[in-house]
C-alpha cells in the first residue's frame, strides 16, 4: 500500500476549492471515506465507477480496498492530484475529463462495476434516475451514493412518510434501498447548509408484466397531485381508474398511502 500524503496538503498544493457552481464539497475524513468504501461489500479486484472525485478523497478509499477506479470529472483542475493518485496505484486508476450526464457509462465496463460516488449535489438526482431508469437487470451490480440527506431521505420513504413519492417508487419497485450511514455537514470541506446520507442500492428482478413506462406514467399523475384523491389525479391516464378498482385499491385514497407494490399491480393491470 503506497503512503499517500494527507488529503489537505494534495488539495494545498494543487489550489484546489470546492466550486459551488459544480456542486462540489470535498470530503476529508479517511477513516469515514474508508467507510463508505466498504458499504459495496469486498472490492479486492472489482470495477468501480465514481463521478466526481474531485480531489480524490473517495478515489483513494477505493483503490486503498483494491478496487479497480473509472472516475469521471469535469473540472480540469482536479486532474493533476488525480494523476498523483493514479501514479501510486499503477494500472488501477483511469481518468475520464468529460461531463457525467454526457457520457455512455455502460459502454466503459467489460462487466458490471459498483456505482461509489459522493455525487456532486447539482446532478446526482439526475443521476441516480437515468441508472434506475436503465434497462433491467441494469449495467452496474450496486450503487453507494452520497445525497443531501431529504434527497436520500425520499429514496428509501415508505407510505404515509412525507418524503414519500416517485423517487421511492422507482428506487424500489425492482431494487432495494436503504440508507448505509448518515454524513454530518461537518465532514465536508466547506460544510454544506445541510445534512448528507450515504445510500446504498442493489438491483433485484423486476416485477413480471409490469411495463416501466406505464408505472412512470401511472406515479407522474398520481404524485403531481398527491394531496388529491386518486379518482382526481391519475383519471387522465387511460385505464388508471379501472385498474385501481380491478386491484382493489379504494379511489378515495391519496398517492402517498399506496406502497410500491401496490403501484406495482396497478400497472401491471394496466400493462396487460
Amino acid at each position: 500500500m503506497p503512503l499517500l500524503p494527507p488529503l489537505r496538503e494534495i488539495i494545498a498544493r494543487h489550489g484546489l476549492t470546492a466550486s459551488k457552481a459544480l456542486g462540489q464539497n470535498f470530503l476529508l475524513d479517511g477513516q469515514l471515506l474508508s467507510r463508505i468504501a466498504r458499504v459495496p461489500g469486498d472490492l479486492q479486484d472489482a470495477e468501480v465507477f465514481e463521478v466526481g472525485p474531485g480531489p480524490g478523497g473517495l478515489t483513494r478509499a477505493l483503490l486503498q480496498a483494491g478496487a479497480r477506479v473509472t472516475a469521471v470529472e469535469r473540472d480540469r483542475r482536479c486532474i493533476p492530484a488525480l494523476a498523483e493518485l493514479g501514479a501510486a496505484f499503477p494500472g488501477k486508476l483511469r481518468v475520464i475529463e468529460e461531463d457525467a450526464l454526457e457520457i455512455d457509462a455502460a459502454t466503459l465496463f467489460a462487466g458490471k462495476p459498483h456505482i461509489v460516488s459522493n455525487l456532486p449535489y447539482n446532478i446526482g438526482t439526475a443521476l441516480l434516475v437515468r441508472w434506475l431508469s436503465a434497462g433491467w437487470l441494469p449495467w452496474w451490480s450496486s450503487l453507494t451514493l452520497m445525497f443531501q440527506k431529504e434527497v436520500a431521505d425520499r429514496i428509501v420513504a415508505g407510505t404515509d412518510d412525507d418524503a414519500y413519492g416517485r423517487l421511492a417508487v422507482l428506487a424500489q419497485w425492482r431494487s432495494s434501498a436503504k440508507l448505509a450511514m448518515p454524513v454530518h455537514r461537518s465532514a465536508f470541506t466547506p460544510p454544506p447548509k445541510v445534512m448528507s446520507a450515504v445510500v446504498h442500492i442493489v438491483p433485484k428482478d423486476a416485477p413480471d408484466g409490469v411495463d416501466f413506462a406505464v408505472l412512470e406514467r401511472l406515479t407522474g399523475a398520481a404524485f403531481g397531485q398527491r394531496r388529491k384523491m386518486l379518482r382526481q389525479s391519475v383519471k387522465g391516464v387511460p385505464g388508471a381508474l379501472a385498474a385501481l378498482e380491478q386491484v382493489g385499491i379504494e379511489v378515495t385514497r391519496r398517492a402517498e398511502t399506496v406502497s410500491v407494490a401496490e403501484f406495482v399491480e396497478v400497472a401491471r393491470v394496466m400493462s396487460a
